[in-house]
């Protein structure tokens, strides 16, 4: 299932100037780098999100092209403490103003408290949607109290019984240097 081309190629200025309102809700695997994130699983998970266009005047200067988006989706990563499945909620709730260009963008997106965004006749909203949930991703996911005992070994035991099996190679250098004839002269 893809998303409805509306979202592909938005034309966000008149979406804006007709006060547009949009409220989708995709799957998980309508979002493929999110998917990625959670290592294909979930795929079938929902995706809401909704975004409103608005034109705001600005003191002195042409109105102002203004997009609200919100989104929201629950991920189902892996615990970085228990290595146990996790499902994390990710929520995005911001503003962008759009400008005319690049150069204006970089000038203004400094200053602002919004996101400042060139204004393309052909806007993916839904690329928008997925790089601010991907941007809400937790650093180090996890439980907030793992489901089991967490294992703080880092060694099976059979890799810990093989290292003290083996010999010490420095004990190895002192029976060389106690034998006859051994160690450095």
């Amino acid at each position: 299932m893809t998303a409805p081309k509306q979202a592909r190629g938005l034309d966000i200025k008149a979406f804006a100037q007709s006060g547009g309102d949009r409220q989708q809700e995709d799957r998980l695997a309508d979002h493929p780098r999110l998917l990625e994130e959670a290592s294909g699983h979930g795929a079938d998970r929902p995706v809401r999100w909704r975004a409103v266009g608005q034109m705001r005047d600005a003191a002195g200067v042409v109105p102002q092209i203004w997009l609200h988006l919100m989104a929201e989706t629950e991920l189902p990563l892996t615990c970085q403490r228990c290595l146990e499945p996790v499902d994390e909620p990710l929520a995005v709730d911001r503003w962008f103003r759009f400008v005319a260009d690049e150069a204006q963008a970089a000038r203004e997106d400094e200053d602002a408290d919004e996101d400042v965004l060139v204004l393309d006749p052909a806007f993916d909203l839904q690329a928008l949607v997925e790089d601010e949930l991907l941007m809400a991703l937790p650093l180090v996911p996890r439980h907030e109290h793992c489901p089991g005992e967490v294992r703080m070994e880092v060694t099976d035991p059979g890799f810990a019984q093989a290292l003290a099996d083996k010999p010490n190679p420095f004990e190895v250098l002192a029976d060389l240097k106690r034998k006859p004839g051994g160690g450095a002269r």
